[in-house]
């Protein structure tokens, strides 16, 4: 059929407005304002998404077959890196949680109740958690963020979870090898395959070679176990309150010490809480991971550092890291704490790494601001030159009650302008003795040991014989708190093993649902008084004899506001983290011996208090 002269221009124009239409949506890129990518049209249509998965094979093989184990990996990308030629970026989160875990049944956590340098007499409970790995689709975390802004999001189930081979180790050398090796074939210097078994190859053609990481507790340690390998292509991490050290998890000073919120959990209670994978396997795995080099290795009698527990500590793979650290974490974390983050954030900046950390004011978990991780991820994965690596502030912190989109910048963490301020001891614990800068006198005090009594009880009590209490002055300004407190003290114990804990609070203590903990507790501490030499070997201590310990609190950067008190609180057993040995254990601290050091902004000449 013939058209009408008159229409033929209209629908020519028509179709070139088409073809054009066409052409922008199979040219689509990414773009870059103000330093950060940003959303664009062609790449936000999730139908439009490919979605598959694969197996990369790794060389190590952890669960007793003949086969290397096999990663499984999903990828969610846009549609024109299919059919356009189009490379970009990969965001890559690896966990060992995607396909479920292990019920909270009762006996799954270690009995607590018992004396210290025992075991307890019922065993543990080892359920068997049931698979949820599916494919394609691991997970949807991270898609909508990321992909839109001109990405590719891969996910992996860690070795011995989900779909992957292999055993869980908790941070064995297989949960750095893994994503490592995933990241290998992101670059195209590992093969990956269709199927668990056998298969056809598949090619990450659509990669650019350039790779972040990036997830939160667990699936943030993850990104730096991998970046302590050293793996060519991962550019930079962006780890959310990882756990950079299982003995620091687990133990601290020498302390058994469970992680807040979950008390009598151990390496052990982790393994089982995450081990999904193959039902096949599982035995093989329990029997040598577990029951074996766990079993040998965790030591929940003495607490000590060993070699297992040096294996499980990502400060001493550092020398390998390359990758660019964006570090996150919150103050009041009392499950992964902050001393997690700032050890390895230290190590990376003395390494000459491009280093950056965000801290916030509340618990576990709570990633930087969006704009934050943009800049990042598009500096070291796009390469736009947005002067992130730059800038003179290198920390940002969420000042008290202010909203975690919005922190200040500071030129560093711990603040160059702290400096330590020496406190002494003075008389009167039980009660309220005094903590002030001074020479001190060479006084003994008290207290008895009593797990019945929490943290919180001891602090706001009046008097305690089962704590010793020494506050400071009102305070005539605010006093600005940045860095590592630490703590020095002589102490004996009535028998030969003894929980040490220390609280630095701020007082009067302020009920009611809607008071932060900030206004309230300041950091916190844990020891073991038998290794006072070294945290290799402890030793059982002489009842009435003093030794020496000194050892940091938790990190923190906190304004401690005008006219409340800083108090020092000394007790034995701490409710919601040590063991509960029975009542009764004396504990005598020699004050003239015993001394608090805190980083202050502005040093001695910023600390006033009232007269």
């Amino acid at each position: 059929m013939k058209l009408p002269i008159k229409l033929i221009p209209v629908i020519l124009c028509l179709t070139s407005l088409t073809a054009l239409s066409q052409s922008a949506e199979t040219e689509a890129r990414p773009v870059f304002e103000k330093g950060q990518a940003q959303v664009v049209k062609a790449f936000n249509n999730n139908e439009d998404w490919i979605r598959h998965d694969l197996w990369v094979e790794t060389d190590f093989n952890t669960d007793g077959d003949e086969f290397m184990d096999r990663m499984h990996v999903s990828v969610t990308r846009p549609q024109q890196t299919e059919n356009d030629g189009l490379k970009l970026p990969v965001i890559y989160v690896t966990s060992p949680y995607f396909a479920g875990v292990a019920g909270n049944v009762d006996g799954l956590f270690w009995d607590v109740k018992h004396e210290l340098g025992e075991l307890p007499s019922t065993p543990r409970v080892h359920p068997e958690v049931k698979r949820l790995g599916k494919r394609p689709i691991i997970s949807n975390s991270h898609i909508k963020k990321w992909v839109p802004r001109g990405y590719i999001v891969v996910h992996s189930s860690s070795p011995g979870t989900g779909l992957s081979d292999g055993s869980p180790t908790v941070g064995g050398p297989n949960e750095s090898l893994a994503p490592k090796a995933v990241i290998e074939w992101l670059c195209g210097k590992r093969k990956g395959y269709t199927e668990r078994r056998g298969g056809e190859e598949v090619v990450a053609f659509w990669s650019t070679g350039k790779v972040g990481m990036t997830g939160t507790s667990y699936n943030g340690t993850l990104p730096l176990a991998a970046a302590t390998t050293g793996v060519e292509g991962l550019e930079a991490i962006i780890p959310i309150a990882p756990n950079t050290s299982y003995y620091h998890y687990y133990r601290s000073n020498g302390l058994v010490r469970s992680p807040g919120g979950y008390l009598g959990e151990d390496i052990d209670v982790l393994y089982d809480f995450i081990h999904s994978g193959d039902e096949s396997k599982r035995a093989f795995n329990n029997q040598k991971v577990r029951d074996t080099e766990m079993k040998n290795g965790m030591d929940r009698k003495s607490g000590d550092y060993n070699d297992f527990w040096a294996g499980r500590d990502y400060l001493n793979q550092m020398p390998n890291m390359k990758a660019a650290l964006l570090m996150s974490h919150g103050f009041n974390d009392w499950n992964v704490m902050p001393e997690h983050s700032y050890r390895i954030y230290k190590a990376a900046k003395d390494k000459g790494l491009p280093t950056m950390i965000y801290y916030h004011q509340n618990g576990h978990g709570g990633p930087p601001p969006i704009e934050l991780m943009n800049r990042w991820f598009t500096k070291y994965l796009h390469g736009i030159d947005n002067g992130v690596e730059k800038e003179s502030n290198r920390s940002y912190i969420v000042r008290e009650n202010a909203s975690r989109q919005d922190p200040t910048a500071y030129p560093d963490y711990p603040h160059p302008d702290a400096s330590m301020v020496e406190f002494s001891l003075f008389k009167g614990g039980n009660t309220t003795g005094i903590l002030k800068v001074g020479k001190p006198k060479r006084e003994v005090e008290m207290l008895i040991d009593n797990v019945s009594k929490s943290g919180k009880e001891l602090a706001s009590s009046d008097e305690s014989q089962n704590r010793l209490l020494y506050v400071t002055q009102p305070l005539a300004e605010d006093v600005h708190i940045s860095g590592i407190p630490e703590i020095e003290i002589s102490v004996s114990s009535s028998k030969p093993a003894a929980n040490l804990s220390i609280w630095l609070v701020s007082l009067p203590w302020e009920e009611g649902n809607a008071v932060p903990i900030t206004n309230n507790i300041i950091t916190r501490g844990w020891a073991d008084p038998q290794n006072y030499k070294s945290l290799t070997k402890s030793e059982a201590l002489k009842p009435g004899k003093f030794y020496k310990l000194k050892f940091n609190l938790q990190p923190d950067d906190q304004i401690i506001r005008k006219g409340q008190q800083i108090g020092l609180m000394i007790f034995s057993s701490d409710q919601d983290f040590t063991l509960h040995p029975s009542p009764g254990t004396e504990l005598s601290i020699q004050l003239g011996s015993t001394s608090l050091k805190l980083p202050i902004v502005g040093g001695i000449e910023a600390f006033k208090t009232k007269s």
